[in-house]
């Protein structure tokens, strides 16, 4: 019987750390959660699993493989993001490796010296901690572990230790806590300041850097920048949290946006923490499976 909870209750943190000291083979799914209007044994609004919106999946307590729902996660967006191949190459390649599974369009790419070996492994892993950190973000939602199942698709998979993972994310869940203050709400759009090619003299900025500037208008809400980008929510916030400290952009309400939370406003308060009795039956549970 699969393990199943509410991050809520028990964290990814928590399921991260207790699949790597069990050295756990198997997918974790992370649903939308539908809310029930009933109570559960804490006083909390039940929720039942709605469509999956991540899978993350583990071979012997190591990482090897995250999606999110709303993300293309395939071989040629990975690269792209990454910055190995370019906006114009990406659109080339899509036209002609169509139905192309990753594992063999990343022979075609090696061997046609657009990428290397260790380009490719790089950027799968950056994309798959990417995931990984925006997942341990998420204040609730229903989860599922299903113990020896793995994902069926071609992807790549590059194992990585949770270890670090586990640290690296601590820390930047409470960076997210920080943007999140910052820009709470992802509907605000971007403008270029007075002379905005003064200011962009001299600045270096990285590949996503540039991509986000590139659809800097009024009309664009930082949430259609995101998903242009292939960003997750994070991802966004951390790139125009220095871009507008940088004084390069400017925050601004789009059109048609009548009311909403003006950005700086602090974050929502966070779920309280879990009861002790809680952690220990799920606990007992990941080990007995």
């Amino acid at each position: 019987m699969p393990l199943q909870g509410n991050i809520r209750n028990f964290s990814t943190t928590q399921l991260l750390n207790l699949i790597n000291l069990a050295r756990k083979t198997g997918t974790l799914t992370i649903f939308e959660g539908i809310r029930t209007g009933e109570k559960d044994a804490m006083g909390e609004e039940k929720m039942a699993p709605g469509k999956p919106r991540a899978k993350v999946a583990f071979n012997t307590g190591k990482l090897t493989y995250a999606a999110l729902d709303n993300q293309d996660g395939n071989l040629i967006s990975v690269l792209n993001k990454a910055g190995k191949l370019t906006d114009e190459q990406a659109r080339i390649i899509r036209e002609r490796a169509k139905n192309t599974a990753d594992k063999a369009l990343a022979l075609l790419l090696m061997n046609a010296n657009y990428v290397s070996q260790s380009d490719i492994v790089s950027s799968i892993q950056q994309h798959t901690l990417d995931v990984i950190y925006n997942l341990l973000t998420w204040a609730e939602g229903p989860f599922r572990f299903d113990d020896g199942m793995m994902p069926t698709n071609d992807r790549i998979q590059v194992p990585i230790d949770l270890e670090n993972v586990i640290i690296e994310g601590s820390r930047r869940i409470r960076e997210a806590e920080k943007l999140n203050e910052y820009l709470p709400n992802l509907d605000f759009a971007l403008k270029f300041p007075e002379n905005p090619k003064e200011k962009f003299k001299g600045i270096h900025l990285s590949v996503e850097e540039w991509r986000v500037v590139s659809f800097v208008n009024p009309k664009n809400s930082i949430r259609q920048i995101a998903k242009a980008n292939n960003m997750s929510d994070i991802e966004i916030r951390r790139i125009v949290y220095g871009l507008e400290q940088a004084g390069l952009v400017e925050l601004v309400k789009p059109p048609g946006m009548e009311t909403t939370t003006r950005p700086g406003r602090p974050a929502a308060a966070r779920a309280p923490q879990v009861q002790k009795n809680v952690v220990n039956k799920l606990i007992d549970k990941i080990k007995s499976i």
